[in-house]
């Protein structure tokens, strides 16, 4: 399995997605704990990633489901299913009264290997630990089956691993709720024969999206979700391009205080990202806060910093990019988090379709925290008006149009509300110029 990208220009070949199921549910039991955006459809949802798929399938990209990979690895190797299946017994707790608790362990251990493979990754995805309870009557013994946060963001495919020219850099998530998920990918690519560049190791952080490689450069965001000690392993063991940008997460100017919105711009990519050789998206005013430390290799082949302190677009103006600017309504609505499928070729987020739902919440946490959102809300109600009057959402751009670059638009507005559009729900594989 081919498993190295220098640029994201160059043509896609094969990605590895997870198509949600009952976990998504949970999910929706309580978005905001389990890092959504907001409450979504799930049955649309699920349609809408079916048609992502498909997009690709006919764009000539190859799509593996990670179930499915999974599935057939284990058909070949036993080797993983053995160790999901040792990871399994170590999941599943049982509680209750002492005999029926042992009773059920006991059994649970001993007939875990007749489980078929999709039952074991369902056991992971899920968490499950029974508790029983005694009843009058014969065999009266009620199982309560409990969750232990079950893994809702996993269709996020791009957050738990990156792919550099070195191979695929494992990450390490930042928050509770995912860090299990590195686990089951990592596990799962590395047995499907993908390069293994490195695995990012506590107290490191690092996560997908925070890395974008451009040819000769790379850029790594820092922030919420990957931290210096991430960065500093990446550096010494993820990548191999002449030059590192490490882009520091930037605060909105609307908002107030010096603190990053996590939910305005998690990642680097949900503000940033690469359309074509030259060519960049953003936000610029976040693109103009957001500090860049410039690190280049040595002959020694370790990384050095130079000096100076450019925001992010002067480094990629001076490094020839053309930016296509984005309004921060646009960027809200997930225009930056589109998959670029080869040089002048993406496929986005219907930006139009999704606004109102977004503006919806925007005005929800306006009314919440006054002090922190009414600025953003205000001006994204009136950059609404303004698109909305020359019919200008992204990713139907005049700029875009002129310089050649073509967009496949797809209506993803229910499961952008998970907090991700098409380059988050992707984890590339292979790309080739």
């Amino acid at each position: 399995m081919d498993s190295t990208v220098r640029a994201e220009w160059d043509t896609l070949k094969e990605v590895v997605i997870h198509r949600p199921g009952i976990e998504m549910f949970f999910g929706l039991m309580a978005p905001f704990s389990f890092l959504y955006e907001r409450a979504f459809s799930m049955d649309e949802a699920i349609y809408e990633h079916a048609e992502l798929e498909h997009a690709l399938s006919l764009a000539g990209v190859r799509v593996h489901r990670l179930k499915r990979l999974a599935t057939n690895i284990v058909k070949e190797d036993a080797g993983l299913l053995k160790r999901a299946t040792e990871y399994a017994v170590e999941i599943v707790k049982f509680s209750g009264p002492s005999d029926d608790a042992k009773k059920a362990r006991r059994e649970f251990k001993k007939s875990v290997t007749d489980l078929d493979a999709e039952t074991i990754f369902n056991v992971l995805l899920l968490r499950p630990s029974v508790a029983l309870e005694e009843k009058k009557g014969v065999r009266v013994v009620l199982p309560r089956v409990t969750l232990d946060v079950p893994l809702a963001n996993l269709y996020f495919m791009r957050d738990q691993q990156a792919v550099s020219d070195h191979g695929v850099m494992v990450g390490r998530m930042s928050k509770p709720q995912r860090q299990m998920e590195p686990l089951i990918t990592g596990a799962i690519l590395e047995m499907a024969g993908a390069k293994i560049a490195c695995h990012v190791k506590s107290p490191g952080t690092f996560e997908g999206g925070d890395f974008m490689p451009a040819g000769e450069f790379a850029m790594l965001g820092i922030g919420d979700r990957t931290n210096r000690s991430g960065v500093n392993q990446i550096l010494a063991n993820g990548v191999g391009f002449g030059e590192v940008a490490i882009v520091h997460q930037a605060a909105h100017p609307l908002i107030p205080g010096d603190q990053p919105d996590p939910m305005i711009n998690m990642h680097l990519d949900t503000y940033l990202n690469i359309a074509a050789k030259g060519i960049a998206v953003g936000c610029v005013p976040l693109l103009k806060r957001a500090r860049v430390e410039v690190y280049k290799r040595s002959s020694k082949g370790g990384y050095r910093r130079q000096s100076g302190d450019p925001n992010v677009h002067d480094y990629l103006v001076s490094h020839g990019f053309t930016i296509v600017p984005i309004t921060t309504l646009e960027q809200m609505c997930y225009a930056s988090n589109f998959l670029c499928l080869s040089d002048r070729k993406i496929m986005a987020v219907e930006v139009e379709n999704v606004v109102e739902k977004v503006l919806r919440n925007l005005e929800y946490q306006a009314k919440l925290a006054p002090h922190r959102y009414a600025k953003l809300f205000q001006e994204a109600k009136k950059e609404h008006a303004e698109l909305r009057d020359t019919g200008q959402f992204f990713p139907h751009k005049k700029e875009l149009n002129d310089l050649g670059v073509e967009a496949t638009a797809l209506p993803l507005q229910e499961i952008t509300g998970g907090y991700g559009g098409a380059h988050c729900m992707t984890c590339v594989l292979s790309r080739q110029p």
